[in-house]
Parts: C-alpha cells; sequence; structure tokens
C-alpha cells in the first residue's frame, strides 16, 4: 500500500475517479470527474480538436476545459536526463506533482507571479510506482524570455530584462531559490488583463536556510542561461544590458 499524498492547500478537494487520485480547486472538479472515467487527463487532453500542442519535456496540450470557463495546459510529468531514459513518466509516490501544488500557492501567497496550478492527477502504475498529469491555468498571449532576448529592438529586450528583474528579487526576497532559473522558465504574458513575468517549472524551487545568497545564485544561474542564448541560439542580448539586468537585480534587495 502506498503512503498518503501531503494534505492538499486550502481552497483544494481530493477524491478519487476509478485507479485515478485527484486533487484539484472545487471549479474544475466535476470536470474532471468526467474525463476520467474513461480517460487520463493527458489522453484526454491530446484527442481535443481545439488542443493546441506546446513544446517541452514531452508534449503538452492548451485546450478549453469542458464545462467551464477555463483555458487550461495539461502536461505529463516525466523525468529529465538519465532518469528519463530509465523511468520515463513513472514516479516513486507521492511523485513531484503534490511538492509542485504547495510551492506554487506558497509563491502565489507571497506575491510572486506564476501560473496558477488547478490541480494534478495520479494514476497507479505496476511495482508502486505512480503517473502524474498536472493542470495550470492558461496565460493569455505568453512567450518566454527567449523570445525577446532574440529581438532586434533593444527596448524590447530592455522591458523584458526589467520585469524580469523585478521577478528575481521577488523570489530571492522570499527567499526562495530556483535550481533551474533559465530564459526558458520565465514567462511574460497577460494575466486578468496585467501584464506579468512570471516564473515556470517551481517544483524546482527550494528554500535554503543558512547563510545561502539565493539572489546572487538566482541571479548567477539566469545570466548563464541568458548567455548560453547568445553563443547558442543567436540572442542578440548585450552584455551592457545584462550588466544593466543585473544592477537593477541587486539594487531591489531587501
Amino acid at each position: 500500500m502506498r503512503p498518503p499524498s501531503p494534505e492538499p492547500p486550502p481552497g483544494f478537494v481530493r477524491f478519487r475517479v476509478s485507479r485515478s487520485e485527484v486533487t484539484c480547486v472545487v471549479s474544475v472538479a466535476d470536470a474532471l470527474r468526467d474525463i476520467l472515467r474513461a480517460d487520463t487527463l493527458y489522453e484526454f487532453a491530446a484527442r481535443q480538436p481545439d488542443a493546441r500542442p506546446l513544446t517541452g519535456r514531452g508534449v503538452v496540450y492548451a485546450l478549453s476545459l469542458p464545462h467551464t470557463n477555463e483555458r487550461v495546459v495539461v502536461r505529463r510529468n516525466r523525468h529529465g536526463g538519465l532518469l528519463g531514459q530509465i523511468r520515463g513518466d513513472l514516479f516513486l509516490p507521492p511523485t513531484r506533482a503534490p511538492r509542485e501544488l504547495n510551492i506554487s500557492e506558497r509563491l502565489r501567497h507571497h506575491g510572486v507571479p506564476t501560473p496558477q496550478m488547478l490541480g494534478y492527477v495520479l494514476y497507479d502504475a505496476p511495482a508502486g510506482l505512480l503517473r502524474a498529469d498536472v493542470m495550470t491555468r492558461e496565460v493569455a498571449n505568453a512567450v518566454d524570455l527567449s523570445t525577446p532576448l532574440q529581438s532586434p529592438d533593444a527596448a524590447e529586450r530592455i522591458r523584458a530584462l526589467a520585469g524580469t528583474a523585478q521577478l528575481v528579487t521577488a523570489l530571492s526576497n522570499m527567499g526562495a531559490r530556483h535550481r533551474d532559473l533559465n530564459v526558458k522558465n520565465v514567462l511574460l504574458g497577460i494575466e486578468d488583463l496585467t501584464p506579468r513575468v512570471m516564473v515556470l517549472d517551481v517544483d524546482r524551487v527550494t528554500f535554503p536556510t543558512g547563510s545561502v545568497d539565493v539572489l546572487e545564485q538566482n541571479l548567477a544561474r539566469l545570466l548563464r542561461s541568458a548567455r548560453k542564448w547568445q553563443q547558442q541560439h543567436g540572442a542578440r542580448v548585450t552584455e551592457p544590458e545584462l550588466a544593466e539586468f543585473a544592477a537593477l537585480v541587486r539594487g531591489r534587495r531587501l
């Protein structure tokens, strides 16, 4: 018998449908019950006529969730690197999904923008392992930071970096270190009609204690990524622009 999943955060409910366990916000519970009686969430998403495939670690789908007003993004959790070649989408309980949900809610509570996680579904697999599908609210008109950094318009690059500086300092001021803070994990989009810069892949966020300087670690990780895009992908961002970005980040330190 597998250990129980961690308790869901306030505002979320948990229930079982067939061989799956669901944790989600109340507003999408009925839609998920209907879907999961006959299918997995990920396979359902892949078959929808309006589903828009997005690239990532495996294909991710943006679609309209039936019987709701929600535009959502659905992905299946997968391991990366060597472990991905061995286990693929199979995880030890409780998977990374409950941790991702709790960190997402913690970040949002502290005012750090990240797409709202609406829920996740765990599926029983052989040998006591689990598969997990994760659903977040879609952010309208969104691109990751690599897009403006490749723009020939210097003003566009500078605006994107200024917004990203606010994100990095917001993360760091609450003691959060993102272990994979790269240009693909910074999202620029519109949420509630407001332009926002958001952080993705929050399951990679930790909250170290002691004398760790999370601001410098977050900044260094993102600068390395930007320079990699300069060298390998032709990003137009310049060293003076990156220096100004670093100064903005450090200047907002609490």
